[in-house]
């Protein structure tokens, strides 16, 4: 879900900006791919663990999101800082870097603000429905969330 919001976000800025899809700014959004997943990757393992460890699941969502909330703020931050001179065609042969840039920044500022709504709600959404077609037994934790 993550990557989608991640492209949405580069095609938007790039369309914002004026630039065209290219070379770079596809080399940005594989980055933005990579990056992006880490993201979510972050929220839904810290989740499994907490359930792991005796939390319902709407719980461990919360707690995983709002603790992994500021490790993925900074990285996105400095992901975000750190390309915003190419972002903005600086030195030789910027310009023609430049889409790679506003891809960059455009995927990582739109998936960041977005991944902490979508990633949880969509986590929860899946663990659901795998509980409700699952065969395995369910703990009384986990039946009595179902039910609400």
């Amino acid at each position: 879900m993550a990557v989608a919001l991640s492209f949405t976000g580069a095609l938007v800025a790039l369309l914002a900006t004026g630039y065209t899809l290219n070379i770079y700014s596809k080399i940005g959004m594989v980055m933005l791919v990579g990056l992006v997943t880490k993201n979510s990757i972050l929220i839904v393992e810290f989740a499994n663990q907490l359930r792991a460890r005796g939390l319902t699941l709407s719980d461990a969502v919360f707690r995983a999101s709002r603790t992994r909330f500021r490790p993925i703020l900074m990285t996105a931050l400095a992901t975000m800082a750190g390309i915003l001179p190419i972002a903005l065609g600086l030195g030789a042969g910027g310009e023609s870097r430049a889409p790679l840039g506003v891809a960059v920044v455009g995927g990582m500022l739109f998936s960041t603000l977005l991944t902490f709504l979508v990633v949880p709600a969509t986590y929860l959404s899946v663990e659901k429905l795998r509980a409700r077609f699952s065969r395995e037994p369910r703990l009384d934790s986990e039946a009595a969330e179902s039910a609400m």
